[in-house]
């Protein structure tokens, strides 16, 4: 069996393979492809969503190859054309977006993605913008570091920053990252309400959360947090209706997706001290434009889409992938399916 690892920067090629070799009993036949994302952004690629790379650098890469792993590699209606052995793409992420799934069923190719894989990594970072956000830890050190500034009158109980003990989190969305995000918190002390109509309200509370409506989550929360996936239902979810349900001064920190927000009413509220923070390291457009209106906001804490990025998360993206590249080779049921249609071919 031929298998192709086209790995990145992130997940490197030899994680693949290295994870590949493991799983299986024989030594696998495994050629390599370096793609060039993150120090190179993803994009658009042949009707292909966020790929990396070129369909023709696939195609040469695929060539014999009856099965793939990877991160970002363009799987599109030409490559599938090209590579007519290929009968498994397994890709390393939470939604294969950077494959044709429709080709890949008319091609009699299944595909697999890797739900969970940077679920703990996501959880950590969100907790600690949460923490940043609240106790103003990025501007005082720039300031510090930058100007020589010290802000004594940040000790000014007006100025004072708020503890997550005893303090109102919402979060907005609970898969497996909510709920990590819910545990934490609630081992810190904090009240975590959870709006998510698809949650299961009883393992909420388990949890140690509260379910409840959005418009309610809003109005009691001193942070917010959104950990909602982007669909049509909820693009924009939070626009300037809703962020004016939020108490004056409320903290809002998105790791998600950027399309969850409305950044139009954002920097006037700012600015107005209607939102006292906002975390962002996702953005709707990325990375965001030498205009970008948020720039000169005050109180904005920016990262570049780094939330689920540690070594923790891409050696375990390269074991998921791995693994049901051992199912296939066993004749075993593919654990995470992206085209079941695929079954009746």
């Amino acid at each position: 069996m031929r298998i192709l690892a086209a790995g990145d920067e992130f997940v490197r090629t030899g994680l693949l393979a290295d994870a590949v070799a493991a799983e299986l009993a024989a030594a696998p036949d495994i050629s390599r492809l370096d793609l060039p994302w993150p120090v190179e952004p993803f994009g658009p690629v042949g009707g292909v969503h966020e790929a990396s790379g070129t369909e023709e650098q696939v195609i040469e890469a695929l060539q014999g190859a009856e099965v793939a792993v990877t991160q970002m590699a363009p799987f599109t209606e030409k490559v599938f054309a090209s590579a007519p052995g290929l009968r498994l793409v397994s890709v390393c992420r939470g939604g294969p977006v950077n494959v044709d799934l429709k080709a890949a069923t008319a091609a009699g190719v299944a595909v697999t993605y890797a739900p969970g894989r940077n679920a703990a990594a996501a959880a950590e970072f969100a907790v600690g913008m949460i923490l940043a956000a609240l106790r103003r830890i990025p501007g005082s050190s720039a300031e510090l570091l930058r100007d020589g500034t010290w802000r004594g009158d940040l000790y000014a109980y007006d100025n004072a920053g708020v503890e997550l003990e005893n303090a109102t989190v919402g979060l907005v969305g609970y898969g497996a990252i909510g709920a990590r995000v819910a545990r934490v918190l609630v081992a810190f002390g904090a009240r975590v309400l959870v709006s998510d109509p698809y949650a299961d309200p009883g393992q909420v509370r388990a949890d140690g959360a509260e379910p409840t409506g959005l418009e309610d989550l809003l109005r009691r929360s001193t942070a917010v947090s959104l950990h909602a996936r982007l669909t049509d239902e909820t693009r924009n979810l939070i626009d300037a209706e809703r962020l004016a349900l939020m108490p004056h001064g409320a903290v809002l920190v998105n790791t998600a997706r950027g399309g969850l927000l409305d950044y139009a009413p954002l920097p006037e509220a700012l600015r107005s001290g209607r939102l006292g923070a906002l975390a962002l390291d996702v953005y709707d457009v990325e990375p965001p434009p030498a205009d970008w209106a948020l720039r000169d906001a005050p109180n904005v804490i920016a990262t570049p889409h780094l939330a689920g990025c540690s070594r923790q998360t891409a050696e375990r993206a390269a074991r998921i992938v791995a693994a049901e590249v051992g199912r296939y080779s066993r004749g075993e049921a593919q654990a995470h399916l992206a085209n079941p249609d695929v079954l009746e071919r």
